[in-house]
């Protein structure tokens, strides 16, 4: 356990771990939340933030039953407790770079819109580039990933661009148009191509709140978005949300309507087996570029080479490599 020591009148120990507690703690606003996402118990995170908090002589947090919630000295303390888990990560990137930058383990997350369909594409490939080179995946929302990222706890995330965050390093990886995925017999099945205002009068499946896929599908078609607020404005709903691509999927099958997805979400036989078919957009073709994030911290760029060849060298078809 790394200690580090500041004197207040008399010393006491300020140790990473409870940094980290208070940091996670002001982030899920609540104990039991925040003691689970810390491997720890309830009462052994709730004792270690009342021991700083005495040590410290301030009450960082405020208590109710249902919330809990940082002071303005709370909040302080804790943007101070991020960067120092921050520059404490940097040291031990800085020690893994003294290592075989391909013989420890790498930490990879993934969006929940490509990760399902990249991981088990590219893992064969780099455990041939790198067959000593443990690998850790993990999916999630864009904004876990780019906080876990910047907190340590990854190495590196696969997300969809635009992405910007300081001292953060992009680079893209592929290109992947939209298409739209329907039951064979729909009328739409029969075009060779989609235009944007042949999805005016159907019944749109769309991702839920919180899924940059979903921001990417209404900003490359405008006339879903002006859709969208006329219905609200009229007080009705034209369209259904899933937590997951595979959950529209699904209900485009069970044939609740039809929806859009990337193209490496719809590669495969699953689609024939369910009786779908896609069909591409017409020019110009609404896409999304996949990229890879790392701190510029980061030392393994060796590790972060592979991943990214392993990555390309899956040629998935109808998907181009980014320039």
């Amino acid at each position: 356990m790394i200690e580090l020591k500041f004197s207040y009148g008399s010393e006491f120990a300020m140790t990473l771990t409870e940094l980290r507690y208070i940091v996670t703690l002001a982030q899920e606003q609540h104990f039991g939340q925040a003691a689970e996402r810390c491997h720890v118990s309830q009462p052994t995170l709730s004792i270690a933030v009342k021991k700083l908090e005495q040590e410290l002589g301030v009450e960082l947090f405020e208590r109710s039953k249902s919330k809990v919630s940082a002071t303005p000295t709370g909040e302080n303390v804790i943007a101070q407790a991020q960067k120092v888990l921050e520059e404490a990560s940097r040291i031990l990137d800085i020690a893994a770079a003294g290592k075989d930058q391909l013989n420890s383990p790498l930490r990879v997350g993934g969006i929940f819109t490509i990760g399902p369909y990249l991981f088990p594409q590219f893992i064969p490939k780099l455990r041939e580039l790198a067959p000593n080179m443990p690998l850790v995946v993990e999916e999630s929302y864009t904004a876990t990933l780019r906080r876990r990222l910047r907190n340590g706890d990854l190495d590196v995330i696969i997300i969809a661009l635009p992405f910007t965050e300081p001292d953060v390093v992009t680079q893209p990886l592929y290109t992947e148009p939209f298409v739209v995925l329907m039951p064979n017999d729909h009328p739409l099945s029969k075009q060779k191509t989609i235009k944007p205002e042949d999805l005016d009068d159907e019944n749109i499946l769309m991702l839920g709140e919180g899924h940059c896929f979903r921001d990417q599908v209404l900003e490359a078609l405008p006339n879903l978005a002006h859709r969208q607020g006329r219905d609200n404005e009229l007080g009705i709903r034209t369209d259904t949300e899933g937590s997951s691509l595979e959950t529209m999927r699904h209900m485009v099958a069970s044939g609740l309507g039809i929806t859009i997805l990337p193209l490496t979400a719809v590669l495969g036989t699953q689609n024939q087996v369910q009786n779908l078919v896609t069909r591409p957009f017409a020019k110009p073709v609404p896409s999304r570029t996949a990229a890879l994030a790392w701190r510029a911290s980061f030392p393994r760029h060796k590790a972060i080479d592979a991943l990214r060849s392993a990555i390309l060298a899956t040629k998935l078809p109808g998907v181009e490599e980014a320039e």
